[in-house]
């Protein structure tokens, strides 16, 4: 028997129900929802081409939360 097979590895479980850091930052952004719509959409079409509404949803709300400040966003 090898060593592999004497110490099986040990699955580590997650709770995703905390918010990790990544959460937290999108959270703070006050856009939270139109970002997982954008995500959802291009999970779907997987083009951002096709998510020009909901990519212009979020980029107002980004800019009506003061993130550009925040944030020290160039609009290009």
């Amino acid at each position: 028997m090898s060593k592999k097979e004497e110490n099986p590895p040990v699955a580590v479980e997650v709770d995703d129900d905390e918010p990790d850091d990544w959460d937290k930052r999108i959270f703070s952004t006050g856009c939270a929802v139109e970002q997982e719509k954008m995500n959802d959409c291009y999970y779907v079409k997987k083009d951002w081409r096709s998510c020009k509404n909901e990519m212009e949803a979020f980029r107002e709300c980004w800019k009506r939360q003061g993130n550009d400040e925040r944030t020290q966003t160039k609009d290009a």
